[in-house]
C-alpha cells in the first residue's frame, strides 16, 4: 500500500490580469478568477496513477485561504481520498521558507506517508524552491523536474529534465518527487468525482494546531520581500512601413537595428 500526499495551490488564473497589492506588495489574490494550479492537477493525476495502480490512499494538503476550499474540492473531484487544509490569517506573505515549515508540519500530520507529490513551480510565485526545501526539512530524498515516474515496492525511479538532458534517478522511499508539465495529461472530474468530493473528509488547520509559532512565518518574518513593483507598461503602436518597392530592405534594417538578425 502506498501512502501518497499531493501538495496544492489555489492559484489566480493565468488568464486573468494578476498584480500586486498597493499597500504591501503581496499578490493580489482578490483580483483575479481563483484556480487549481495546472501543475497541481498533474501531480494529482501522477498519485491517482499510481494508486490505481496498486492499494494506496492520496492525501492532499494546500496553505491558504479560506476559498482555496475550491482548489482542494477540484483535487477531490479527480479521486484524491482526503486532505488538510491550512488556513491562517498569520500565513499572509510567507516566504518559500515559511511555507515549507508550515507544509512539513502538515505532512506530519499524515501517519506513514509513502511519497509527496508535488509539482515543480507554482505559476504564481515561480520560486521553484518549496519543494526543496521540504524534503530536507523532512529528511526524505528529493527527485524533481520528474517527466515520468515508476513507484516500484520501497523505492521510486525518475526520470529528470532539464536544460542538461534527462538523467535517470532512484530513490528508497518515503521520498518527495515534483513533476514537470511533461508528466502527464490530468483527468477531468466526472459528475460522479464532484458529487463524491462533497462528502470527502478535509481537516482545517490553524498554524497553532501544527505548532508553529505566529512569529515564524509571515510577511514581517520573511526572508525576500518586494522592495519595488510597477505595472507594465501600455503597449505601444507599432512601426508602420510603406512599401514603395524598399519594403524588404526597410523591414531588415529595423530586425538589424533590433538585433533580431
Amino acid at each position: 500500500m502506498t501512502n501518497i500526499v499531493v501538495l496544492v495551490k489555489q492559484v489566480p488564473d493565468t488568464y486573468s490580469e494578476r498584480k500586486l497589492s498597493g499597500s504591501d506588495s503581496t499578490l493580489d489574490r482578490e483580483s483575479a478568477d481563483a484556480v487549481l494550479d495546472e501543475i497541481n492537477e498533474k501531480a494529482v493525476e501522477e498519485a491517482l496513477k499510481i494508486k490505481e495502480a496498486g492499494e494506496g490512499e492520496v492525501t492532499v494538503i494546500s496553505v491558504g485561504p479560506d476559498r482555496a476550499t475550491d482548489a482542494i474540492r477540484k483535487a477531490l473531484s479527480m479521486g484524491a481520498d482526503k486532505a488538510i487544509h491550512v488556513s491562517d490569517e498569520a500565513l499572509h506573505g510567507s516566504d518559500a521558507i515559511a511555507t515549507a515549515k508550515v507544509l512539513a508540519a502538515a505532512v506530519g500530520k499524515v501517519e506513514g506517508f509513502d511519497l509527496i507529490l508535488a509539482g515543480n513551480e507554482a505559476s504564481d510565485g515561480r520560486g521553484a524552491a518549496v519543494p526543496a526545501i521540504l524534503a530536507e526539512l523532512l529528511g526524505v530524498p528529493q527527485l524533481t523536474y520528474v517527466r515520468q515516474l515508476t513507484v516500484e515496492g520501497s523505492s521510486v525511479k525518475a526520470d529528470r529534465e532539464t536544460e542538461d538532458g534527462i538523467t535517470h534517478l532512484e530513490a528508497n522511499l518515503p521520498a518527495l518527487v515534483s513533476v514537470s508539465e511533461k508528466i502527464n495529461e490530468p483527468r477531468y472530474p466526472s459528475f460522479k468525482g464532484i458529487m463524491a468530493a462533497k462528502k470527502k473528509p478535509v481537516e482545517t488547520l490553524t498554524i497553532a494546531d501544527l505548532g508553529i509559532d505566529a512569529g515564524e512565518v509571515g510577511l514581517a518574518n520573511a526572508w525576500s520581500t518586494v522592495v519595488e513593483a510597477s505595472p507594465k507598461p501600455p503597449r505601444t503602436a507599432g512601426e508602420k512601413v510603406e512599401d514603395e518597392g524598399d519594403g524588404g530592405t526597410k523591414v531588415a534594417e529595423y530586425l538589424v537595428a533590433q538585433k533580431l538578425i
